[in-house]
Formats: C-alpha cells, structure tokens, sequence
C-alpha cells in the first residue's frame, strides 16, 4: 500500500522563497501537469537526481508538493493547499498577497 508524506502547512512566505529559485520553480510547473516520479522530472528538466531531490525537498517543506513513496519509486505531486490557490481554469497562484502568473514565467 502506498505511504503519503505527512502533511506540511502552506505558508506564504516559504510558498516565494521555495518559488523564488529557478529550477524549483521549473519543477513546480512541470507538476502542474499531473503527479510524476523524480526520474521522469530529471529527464524533462535536464537535471541530475541528486539536484531534483535538494530541490524537491525544498518544495516539500514549504509545503508545496507531496510525494507518496511506491515500493522503490517517489511521486511528486502539487500540495492540496497549492492546488486550491490555483485560480480555476488558468495557472495562476493565488497568495493572497501576491500572484503568480505560472504560464507567463520561462522556466
């Protein structure tokens, strides 16, 4: 049965220093189309396992991705809070106290 990662809180400011470094963000895009393994998100990003997994942990503790571990395999996916902070229909992170426009960023 697969195990979940226990739960993070969102927080606003962790949410834009998580978001403020590039290749984070690349990965929170990528995520955006759907839960992947670390090997499929080295691939797309041209990046080593060992620089996805500093990252991704990052991403974790911010509270912005979950990963459920499957025997040997991690999925990532976007965080519950993340995704409600998503306008509905667009890419678009909503913060409250500022946006961010997901699809108008290069990664």
């Amino acid at each position: 049965m697969p195990r979940s990662s226990r739960r993070v809180p969102f927080d606003c400011l962790s949410a834009m220093r998580a978001l403020g470094e590039p290749t984070r963000f690349a990965l929170v895009r990528s995520l955006l189309d759907g839960p992947q393994c670390v090997n499929r998100l080295c691939e797309v990003l041209s990046i080593t396992a060992y620089n996805a997994s500093k990252h991704l942990r990052v991403l974790r503790e911010a509270g912005l991705i979950e990963v459920e571990k499957n025997s040997q395999q991690r999925v990532y996916s976007l965080a519950e809070d993340f995704r409600t902070r998503m306008k509905p229909g667009t890419q678009t992170l909503d913060l409250g106290c500022c946006q961010f426009h997901l699809d108008q960023f290069q990664a």
